[in-house]
C-alpha cells in the first residue's frame, strides 16, 4: 500500500531545561534508539526557548535568558542555556538521530510590550503573562531571530539543514495577546530573519489550537459563528495570508510554509471512579484540520505536522481524569490515535509528516506522579513501549483486516463507547511482516480479553520464524510493578534497577519456527484490553 511513514517520532515539552538534566539525558538517550531502530530520525520540540530567566525549569516553564537590553536600549545577546538544551539534542543527534524542532518562542521580557508581570507561578494565577505578548519593536524581534539562526548555524553546521523552524505556538489562544495580523507579521519577520542565514531551512506555523467544528456557534476554543469555530478562522487567514497576503518584512505576496502545524487534544473524564478517554474528539481535530488545510489548492500537498497530538492540553496538569497517563490505557490510545491519523491522512489526500506527542519528563517530582510523561525518575512508562514497538514498524504499508475493528468515521463521530475497537496495521520491509495490533476503549474498566485469530497470507516461504512483543496491565508496565512493591516515594537501589528493567519492553513470546501452509500462516492469542501487541515474522 505504499510506502510507510513513522509520523510517530516527534516529541516535546513546556519545559526546555530539562532537557538538559539528568533524567532528561537518559530519556533523550532512548528517543534515539527509538531512532536507530526505526533507521528514522526523531524530532523533539521544546517550548520558552528565548523566555528570559535564570535557566530554572518548573512545571509549564523554562528560561534561556538569550535576549537583554542594556540601559540605552542595546541588545545584549546570550547563547549560554540555550546552547546546554541544543548541545544535549547535538550530543543524540551523533549518536542517535534527535533533531530539534526550533520554536521562536517566547517573548524576551525586555521586548514584550506588557512585561509585568513577566513568570508565571503554575498552577496558581494567570499562565499567560508578559511572555505571551508582541514585541515593541519587530526589528529587534527579527535581528534576534538571524543571530540565533546564525548561531546556530554556526555551533553546529550542516546539521540544521535537517531541522524544522516554527514561530509561535497556539497564537490563537492566550500564548499570543496580539492581533491575528499581527501574528501574520511576527511568522514574516521570522520566517525572512531564518531564510537570511538558512536559504534552504524548512518553516512552518501557525501551530494553532485544534480546529473542532463548532457545536450550535462555539467550539472548544471559544464562541464561533456558521458552525465554524475561532481556530479554524485563525488557520484560514493564516493560509490565506501566506498564500496571497502582503508579506511584512519583503513587501512581496505571501510567505514561505513549508509545513502547516495544529494541535489536536482529546478530553477524558473521571466517571464512577475510573477514566474514560475521548480520542474522538482528538480525532475530529485531525480530521478537520485536514479538510481545512486540503481546501487550499496552494497547501493541499504541504506536510502536516500536528505539533502537539494528545489526550487532553496539559502535561504539567493532575487530576483524577489523568490517572491514564501512568499505566497502559495512555500507551493504547497512542496507538489507536496514530494509526487512525495514518488512516484519516489516506481518506483525505493529505501528507502527515509528524505527529508530536506532548510528553518527556520532569525533573524533581515525585515517582509516578500523574503528568503527561513517557518515564518518571529515570523509570519508562508503559507508553514508552508502544513507541518501541511502532519504531519496529517500517518499509512498505501491508493491508489489513479485522473483523474487530470500528469504521473511522463512528470513533470520529462517536469516540469507541460501546464495543472496543480490536484493530491492527502491518508493514513489510525485506524478509519481515511486522503487525502492531491494538484493544482499546474510553473506559479503563475490567473486561474480557479479546480472542485474536490472526492469518498473514503471501508469504514465500515454507517456514518463518515469530516472536511477540506485548504492553498491557502485567507487561511492560512498571506502574504495576511500582504498586506491587507499595508505591515506596523513595525506592531502594535493588527497586530502582527492577523498575527500569521492567520499564523496558517485554517479549512475550520468544523467536520460534511457525510453518507456512499455502503461502499463509495463522496464530492465535489472548489481547487483554487496553493492550498492544506486535508481531514480528522473519524468514
Amino acid at each position: 500500500m505504499g510506502g510507510f511513514s513513522p509520523i510517530w517520532s516527534y516529541f516535546g515539552a513546556d519545559e526546555p531545561n530539562y532537557i538538559y538534566g539528568p533524567h532528561g539525558r537518559k530519556l533523550l538517550d532512548e528517543l534515539g534508539e527509538l531512532g536507530r531502530t526505526a533507521d528514522a530520525p526523531v524530532y523533539f520540540r521544546a517550548h520558552n526557548l528565548f523566555t528570559t530567566g535564570n535557566g530554572d525549569g518548573s512545571l509549564k516553564w523554562g528560561s534561556t535568558n538569550v535576549y537583554t537590553e542594556r540601559a540605552d536600549g542595546t541588545p545584549v545577546y546570550d547563547w549560554t542555556i540555550t546552547d546546554r538544551i541544543f548541545d544535549a539534542m547535538w550530543d543524540a543527534t551523533r549518536d542517535a538521530h534527535v533533531r530539534p524542532i526550533v520554536e521562536l518562542g517566547f517573548m524576551p521580557e525586555a521586548l514584550s510590550t506588557h512585561p509585568q508581570p513577566y513568570r508565571h507561578n503554575f498552577p496558581k494565577g494567570d499562565v499567560f503573562t508578559g511572555w505571551s505578548y508582541p514585541p515593541k519593536d519587530y526589528a529587534k524581534w527579527g535581528a534576534l531571530v538571524e543571530a540565533y539562526a546564525a548561531h546556530l548555524k554556526d555551533r553546529y553546521g550542516t546539521e540544521v539543514d535537517g531541522w524544522l523552524w516554527e514561530v509561535w505556538n497556539e497564537p490563537d489562544i492566550g500564548y499570543w495577546h496580539g492581533t491575528p495580523e499581527e501574528y501574520d507579521r511576527l511568522y514574516d519577520v521570522s520566517a525572512a530573519a531564518v531564510r537570511t542565514v538558512l536559504p534552504r531551512a524548512k518553516i512552518g506555523g501557525p501551530d494553532s489550537t485544534g480546529v473542532y467544528a463548532a457545536k450550535n456557534g462555539a467550539g472548544k476554543d471559544g464562541a464561533g459563528t456558521n458552525g465554524v469555530s475561532k481556530s479554524d478562522v485563525f488557520l484560514r487567514q493564516f493560509l490565506t495570508h501566506c498564500a496571497q497576503g502582503k508579506n511584512a518584512a519583503t513587501g512581496g505576496t505571501g510567505a514561505p510554509l513549508d509545513f502547516i502545524s495544529f494541535h489536536p487534544k482529546g478530553s477524558p473524564k473521571f466517571v464512577d471512579g475510573h477514566v474514560v478517554m475521548n480520542v474522538g474528539q482528538q480525532l475530529a481535530a485531525v480530521q478537520r484540520g485536514m479538510e481545512v488545510v486540503a481546501s487550499y489548492p496552494e497547501w493541499r500537498n504541504t506536510p502536516i505536522v500536528l505539533g502537539e497530538s494528545d489526550p487532553e492540553g496539559c502535561a504539567a496538569c493532575q487530576g483524577a481524569q489523568n490517572g491514564y497517563r501512568n499505566g497502559p490505557l495512555y500507551g493504547v490510545s497512542v496507538a489507536e490515535t496514530t494509526a487512525r491519523t495514518w488512516e484519516l491522512a489516506r481518506k483525505h489526500g493529505v501528507r502527515v509528516q509528524g505527529a508530536v506527542t506532548w510528553a518527556f519528563t520532569f525533573e524533581n517530582q515525585p515517582y509516578f506522579a500523574g503528568f503527561r510523561e513517557l518515564a518518571t525518575n529515570g523509570v519508562d512508562k508503559a507508553v514508552l513501549n508502544v513507541f518501541r514497538m511502532m519504531a519496529m514498524l517500517g518499509g512498505d504499508w501491508v493491508r489489513t483486516e479485522s473483523t474487530g475493528a470500528l469504521p473511522v468515521e463512528q470513533i470520529v463521530t462517536s469516540s469507541v463507547t460501546d464495543w472496543p475497537d480490536v484493530d491492527a496495521i502491518a508493514t513489510r520491509r525485506g524478509r519481515e511482516v511486522d503487525v502492531l495490533l491494538w484493544n482499546y476503549h474510553d473506559a479503563d474498566l475490567p473486561a474480557i480479553a479479546a480472542k485474536v485469530a490472526m492469518e498473514v497470507r503471501g508469504l514465500p516461504v515454507a517456514q518463518v520464524t515469530k516472536e511477540i512483543f506485548l504492553m498491557d496491565a502485567t507487561h511492560s508496565n512498571a506502574y504495576a510493578v511500582w504498586q506491587r512493591m507499595g508505591s515506596p516515594k523513595q525506592p531502594s537501589a535493588a527497586q530502582q534497577k527492577e523498575l527500569i528493567g521492567t520499564g523496558r519492553l517485554q517479549r512475550e513470546v520468544a523467536p520460534h519456527a511457525l510453518a507456512v501452509k499455502g503461502g499463509a500462516v495463522t496464530l492465535q492469542m489472548l489481547l487483554e484490553r487496553q493492550g498492544v501487541a506486535l508481531v514480528r515474522l522473519r524468514w
